[in-house]
């Protein structure tokens, strides 16, 4: 389905701002400028409807973060298009309380994500990008049936699945990305499997195959880590996702920010202690209770050297990281749970050469989400789910997306109309000044402790 656009007025005035892509980012976006009128803005994207990674959604599958991190709460808790009015327009509030869930059952967020954007204004489904041009002062966006222009633009098409160069060549039934799980597994017939990854997705994957083996005899699930590790969700691990954090972040030099990355992975990429327990727990059942039925193996510091077909299966070459040695993995089916990867959308591709890029191929962002490029400042580009490298480790996930997108509007509107101030930190990030510091550090800055 597509859409012909037509210019709003007879001024031929441009839209003050075009996404590109509604997802959880975009939408969130799309929902705060209901309560800036001054704004106008359009977003488009190629699906007819929302639907929030679809592959993904298994029986049982949780949120790993909070409810109150939501399309708009953080910003503006009197929002129609909070989870809790969701809940309201559904009369299930209570209901909902009454569970008392330790984590938010993900299917019942990808309904409130849904059901928002059927109600948000200014959202244009069934409606792709074929090209981008920066004209004059505008930006020019091209349909199959028309086009629309707009000042500004604003970049929300997620990642996309990282595929490992060596699984690229078997892309198929039988070899595929775990975002394609749900619909993949139900009838993949095979008697041996392996899952690579050994993040939260693979982890669902291996919990939805032992609770429903079908045909499977065998089950090898491998990582790259040095152990299948929980997700670090004490409450200290968690400042890293408040935007106290990110502003102490975006301070920090590159190789700096590297280092900060690397040290916080676990705040997102771990394992949930419910999925842990899960898998643990049916392996005890196998292994004592019901020997003989199904063996699985799990294999931490396993890194995937090469992949070959070996008739109708597969043969993996690994190497184990934890003594050196080299093994060989028998597979009917391979599953990658190997992650995502933001990407420039296609449209953007006229553009390509006049936006600058990180060594990591990601788009060059300043602290206010606008990207780095050779175009007239007063046309923005700007990118949500972007800045994993540049913003730390949270822009990737759901729990800073209303706090980014108050932020994005105070910018084009160039002043705060969202308090976006960070609260008052509970820890100390950066180092202060000395008037800034806290008595027990300024008293050693004062004393001369801290000087060469």
């Amino acid at each position: 389905m597509t859409v012909a656009f037509t210019r709003r007025d007879a001024l031929n005035e441009p839209l003050d701002l075009a996404g590109i892509g509604i997802g959880p980012s975009n939408l969130s976006l799309a929902c705060l400028l209901e309560s800036v009128p001054e704004v106008r803005s359009r977003f488009f994207e190629r699906r007819d409807a929302f639907d929030w990674h679809p592959g993904m959604m298994m029986p049982g599958v949780e949120l790993q973060s909070s409810f109150l991190k939501d399309l708009v709460t953080p910003v503006l808790p009197t929002s129609r298009w909070s989870f809790v009015s969701y809940l309201v327009a559904h009369k299930r509030l209570y209901a909902f309380l009454n569970a008392n869930y330790d984590a938010v059952p993900r299917q019942e967020f990808a309904r409130y994500l849904a059901w928002a954007a059927k109600g948000v204004a200014g959202l244009r489904f069934g409606t792709e990008i074929r090209d981008v041009e920066h004209r004059d002062d505008r930006f020019v966006l091209r349909f199959d049936n028309g086009q629309e222009e707009a000042r500004n633009l604003v970049i929300g098409t997620g990642s996309s699945p990282f595929v490992p160069d060596w699984a690229k060549p078997y892309l198929g039934a039988d070899c595929f990305h775990n975002s394609e799980a749900k619909s993949r597994l139900r009838d993949l017939g095979a008697g041996r499997i392996v899952v690579v990854g050994g993040g939260q997705s693979g982890g669902e994957v291996v919990e939805a195959l032992l609770a429903d083996p079908g045909s499977m005899t065998e089950l090898t699930w491998i990582s790259r880590r040095h152990n299948f590790e929980p997700i670090n969700d004490t409450p200290f691990s968690n400042q890293v996702f408040s935007p106290e954090y990110v502003q102490a972040y975006l301070k920090l030099g590159g190789e700096q920010k590297q280092a900060a990355l690397k040290n916080s992975i676990l705040t997102s990429d771990g394992l949930s202690i419910s999925t842990i327990h899960a898998i643990y727990r049916r392996l005890y059942a196998l292994r004592y209770l019901e020997p003989d039925t199904l063996n699985a193996a799990l294999a931490p510091n396993r890194d995937v050297i090469q992949m070959e077909r070996n008739g109708h299966a597969y043969r993996l070459i690994v190497r184990n990281q934890f003594d050196g040695g080299i093994e060989v993995l028998h597979a009917d089916a391979v599953v990658l749970a190997t992650g995502y990867r933001f990407q420039l959308p296609d449209a953007l591709a006229s553009l390509g050469e006049r936006i600058v890029l990180d060594r990591n191929g990601y788009p060059m962002l300043n602290d206010d989400y606008t990207m780095q490029w050779t175009g007239p400042r007063a046309n923005r580009l700007l990118a949500q789910n972007a800045g994993r490298y540049s913003h730390g480790i949270a822009d990737s996930q759901l729990s800073l997306m209303a706090w980014r997108s108050a932020t994005i509007v105070n910018t084009l509107l160039g002043r705060q109309h969202f308090d976006a101030e960070p609260d008052n930190a509970q820890l100390a990030w950066a180092t202060e000044t000395a008037s800034a510091m806290p008595h027990q550090l300024r008293a050693g800055y004062s004393d001369g402790m801290l000087s060469s």
